[in-house]
């Protein structure tokens, strides 16, 4: 019997390490479980956004259709000229629904990658490091290798592309960003933006811009998005430019698997050839009530208060033990470990786990070795998706393993 032989380079997804980490741990049954491990939206879903489904079941009948309907893709470029304060994108060719960016992060590896066309090796997916896995696994499925841009803190963890050689920007066929960044929260401004364009244009290579944390956010101005900037830059046709984005997030629904793909219509064109062949086209139930959730802020805007009032009152208390700042976006705070407590990140979550019975996620379990360091080792991430008092409480005792461990 023979397999896909792309498989075998694929590493354990960061929570099957986590669990493998946690095999011979007895949690301490003095507190009850808090996992700010896996990023999951926690808060509820908006009842307009369920009864949307509830009213819409007879799409359950129905054979969708790839390209989604124009009802969808109509109510998604509305929302991008709202959210970004750009021209309306041609709903008919620069738009795609999706089931999810996660699904479409991978898939759109398979459309752009031509593994025969570098001379000098295998074609390169450049991802920032640390990254989401789906960036990786999607490199070496379609028969890429990944290269990775180590983040750089003196640039508010903005992948460090000025010393990448010349000879491996020559094999890059694709280059994955997310902005605002998992597990950093950082945004990039419209100088980050020119380069990357700037690269794109001497190398050939397409831009995915994955935005699904876009809606969460600690300032008053939002996020300045991919399309926004393009369109600042004078790159009205979006030219190698794919941007990614979700409802999971923003409107609490990870289960609906909701999202979409815009921008450069040549390769929307070839993306939906594919996914045709694919197979992957988004119930016409969900359609439905993803119009209703595109179409309302206010479900948006009351999420975004949560998180903003939640992150206001943990990170003062994390930072009493912990080198961390409020992120200029998603749901994540990214701490570096006091030297003083003299562990690794994997022992801290461990021990954290086996202590106090709370869960985060070890920094190197989401990045690699690369050009001599792991960006990600003594950190850890937290996500805050819980209510309020939950991660309050979980901040509280890390606060006091940190204590305990010899910080003061």
């Amino acid at each position: 019997m023979t397999f896909n032989p792309y498989l075998s380079k694929l590493q354990p997804y960061p929570f099957e390490k986590l669990k493998r980490l946690f095999a011979d741990v007895i949690p301490s049954p003095d507190h009850a479980a808090i996992s700010l491990g896996i990023g999951e939206p926690k808060h509820p879903t908006p009842a307009l956004i369920k009864d949307a489904i509830t009213a819409n079941l007879a799409g359950l009948a129905s054979y969708p259709a790839t390209a989604g309907s124009d009802t969808l893709r109509n109510a998604i470029s509305a929302w991008l000229g709202r959210r970004y304060a750009i021209p309306a994108l041609d709903a008919a060719t620069q738009i795609l629904p999706v089931n999810g960016s996660r699904e479409a992060l991978f898939a759109l590896a398979q459309t752009i990658v031509d593994p025969g066309a570098c001379k000098d090796g295998l074609p390169l997916v450049l991802c920032p490091n640390p990254f989401y896995q789906i960036y990786e696994g999607a490199a070496y499925l379609a028969g890429a290798e990944p290269y990775f841009a180590n983040a750089d803190p003196a640039r508010n963890f903005a992948p460090d592309y000025k010393s990448i050689p010349e000879a491996i920007w020559q094999r890059v066929q694709l280059l994955y960003i997310c902005s605002p960044g998992n597990p950093t929260g950082a945004v990039l401004n419209l100088d980050d933006w020119k380069e990357l364009f700037a690269l794109s244009d001497q190398y050939g290579f397409v831009i995915a811009a994955d935005e699904c944390y876009s809606e969460i956010y600690f300032k008053e101005e939002a996020p300045l998005g991919s399309l926004q900037a393009a369109r600042a830059l004078g790159r009205n046709d979006y030219t190698r430019l794919i941007t990614l984005s979700s409802l999971s997030k923003r409107s609490n629904v990870p289960g609906m698997r909701s999202g979409f793909v815009a921008g450069d219509a040549e390769i929307i064109k070839k993306f939906l050839l594919y996914r045709t062949y694919h197979g992957s086209a988004m119930c016409p139930s969900m359609q439905a009530a993803s119009v209703i959730a595109w179409n309302d802020e206010q479900h948006v805007q009351e999420n975004r208060d949560k998180y903003i009032k939640k992150f206001a009152q943990i990170t003062p208390v994390l930072q009493e033990e912990l080198e961390v700042k409020l992120p200029d976006a998603a749901f994540y705070l990214w701490a570096r470990l006091p030297d003083a407590l003299k562990m690794s990140d994997t022992e801290f979550a461990r021990r954290l786990y086996e202590e106090y019975n709370v869960t985060v996620l070890p920094g190197s379990y989401l990045a690699r070795e690369a050009h001599g360091i792991n960006p990600g080792e003594n950190r850890i991430r937290m996500a805050l998706v819980a209510e309020v008092e939950e991660c309050l409480e979980a901040a509280q005792r890390i606060v006091a393993f940190c204590k305990k461990h010899g910080t003061n």
